[in-house]
């Protein structure tokens, strides 16, 4: 028989358990935007060509995505603490491995292979997992909190570790990241319950004595309840829209702007220190964006919403390449894409729950997830190499600025009763 363990401050302890995971989420993201600071390191300590370094955060990027959903069953499974704490570990073991690297298959391994599946387990199907574990009420405000996280840790992380690098070279900021994460480990332990219940509480929001969400249906293997939670939603085309726009997202956030940018601006003859703090005020800007999407998400339609967040971002990047990358020009850009570099994330959860429902609604979206990082591995590698090719960013810039305007429009398409009749036609 399990023994509750009782915390103080009743359903508000929900909030303690987010501010843990919002930390989680933000070291999580520092890893993952290292490589944009240590492309240019890198490139000056081994002789690395720029489009293998970027094929070792493309790996890590797509890897980041596709583990979400199977980190999403697993931890229905074997528990979202246990799940939570060997993700940690693993990304803490492989970046300290990876000073011992001489050969660019290393950088792949620690920084592509090992590090994208550990920091797959802390990423944004995290956040929707507690958010639904843990609340009842304010689910869009909350994931629009947690998915600031990742503009945070932007803002926190890029400038010291773009420091970090220009003073000391790239093992500093490997050291760094590897000590950050392994610090978060005694949190998740101590702080994190697996559920409202193991605590003897309810949902923030709840009624008295309301029972926690049944785990997932489908029997006792993971990967089994992952791939057929895939196949039923791929039937869909609403499943299909939110995957494609996610995508896109991808492909115009991380991919592209989170791994090139410094080295876009590095360039143009602007120092790397400056450039992580161009990316710092867009962190700034998407903790507001993002924390009042989701607000607006609460209380308005979500496809609008994400038609404005692609339609701006897209404009935005067209812009960039002509902005001529002066301090003011540069300062317009960061405010307009910062604004909502992660504000598309609590509209996309919210239709994925209306669509799939709460309970099946986290593991789906862990798969809409999926699609914005094989977007954001495609950038990150396409950046890259089209860089190569044509000397400069300018095309690659312009293409994903273009991809975004198309996504404003496709995001007026989804219709999330199209799985309720569906549902409703299977019954009759």
């Amino acid at each position: 028989m399990s023994i509750v363990q009782k915390r103080p401050f009743g359903q508000r302890y929900a909030f303690v358990v987010v501010a843990v995971i919002f930390l989680s989420l933000l070291i999580a993201a520092g890893l993952r935007s290292a490589p944009s600071v240590l492309m240019l390191p890198l490139e000056d300590a081994f002789g690395w060509r720029r489009d293998t370094i970027s094929l070792a955060a493309a790996i890590g990027i797509f890897l980041y995505g596709l583990a979400g959903p199977f980190a999403a069953a697993l931890m229905e499974r074997v528990g979202l603490r246990r799940t939570l704490l060997a993700a940690l570990a693993l990304m803490s073991a492989s970046t300290a491995t990876s000073l011992l690297m001489t050969e660019p298959w290393h950088l792949i391994a620690t920084w592509g292979v090992f590090s994208g599946i550990g920091s797959g387990a802390v990423a944004t199907v995290l956040g929707a997992t507690i958010v639904n574990r843990w609340f009842k009420t304010n689910r869009g405000l909350m994931m629009g909190l947690m998915s600031a996280s990742s503009a945070t840790g932007m803002l926190v992380f890029l400038p010291f570790l773009a420091a970090l690098a220009q003073s000391g070279g790239w093992q500093p900021v490997v050291v760094t990241v590897a000590v950050a994460t392994a610090a978060l480990l005694p949190l998740v332990y101590f702080f994190v319950p697996e559920r409202p219940s193991s605590i003897g509480i309810t949902r923030y929001g709840a009624e008295p004595g309301e029972r926690d969400e049944a785990p997932l249906a489908g029997g006792g293997n993971f990967l089994t309840v992952t791939f057929s939670t895939l196949r039923q939603s791929a039937r869909t085309r609403v499943f299909w829209y939110l995957f494609a726009t996610f995508f896109i997202c991808g492909f115009t956030t991380n991919g592209l702007v989170g791994t090139h940018l410094i080295a876009f601006c590095g360039d143009m003859g602007i120092p790397e220190v400056k450039a992580a703090g161009l990316l710092a005020l867009m962190g700034v800007f998407d903790l507001i964006g993002t924390t009042l999407s989701g607000w607006l998400t609460d209380r308005f339609d979500p496809r609008k919403l994400l038609g404005v967040y692609y339609g701006i971002r897209g404009l935005s990047l067209v812009y960039l390449p002509y902005s001529g990358f002066s301090g003011t020009s540069l300062t317009i850009f960061a405010i307009l894409y910062g604004l909502d570099w992660i504000a598309t994330v609590p509209p996309t959860l919210r239709l994925s729950n209306e669509a799939f429902g709460d309970r099946s609604g986290p593991l789906v979206f862990g798969w809409i997830v999926a699609g914005h990082q094989v977007g954001a591995a495609c950038a990150a590698f396409f950046g890259g190499a089209l860089r190569e090719m044509q000397g400069d960013y300018v095309l690659a810039f312009q293409i994903a600025g273009m991809t975004a305007i198309a996504a404003a429009a496709l995001s007026l398409l989804i219709d999330p009763s199209e799985t309720l009749r569906r549902r409703a036609a299977q019954a009759a």
